[in-house]
């Protein structure tokens, strides 16, 4: 996925370039604040980009799934980790 930047857009900007907006949200994962008398009430995002930001609200939500994960993390930190081919392998076995 390519690195989305944040823009900010005032509601009377986003009617004249609404179908320029959508483009690059679609395109290149733009994120935009809409805002309305100095006021930002409006973020428009790829529908891509929502659900990878649900999927990560609901992992970091789940103390059992931070805590696998930080043992994850501390185990590839003590090289302990199976080799490719290994768990290839292991899995053709299943």
């Amino acid at each position: 996925m390519v690195k989305s930047m944040v823009k900010t857009i005032t509601l009377r900007e986003l009617r004249l370039e609404l179908p320029r907006v959508i483009e690059r949200i679609d395109e290149k994962f733009d994120r935009y604040i809409v805002v309305k008398r100095a006021k930002p009430v409006v973020v428009m995002m790829s529908v891509d980009d929502y659900e990878s930001l649900m999927e990560t609200l609901e992992i970091l939500s789940d103390k059992k799934c931070l805590k696998r994960i930080r043992i994850a993390k501390k185990e590839i930190g003590e090289g302990n980790t199976v080799p490719l081919k290994a768990l290839r392998k292991k899995l053709e076995d299943v």
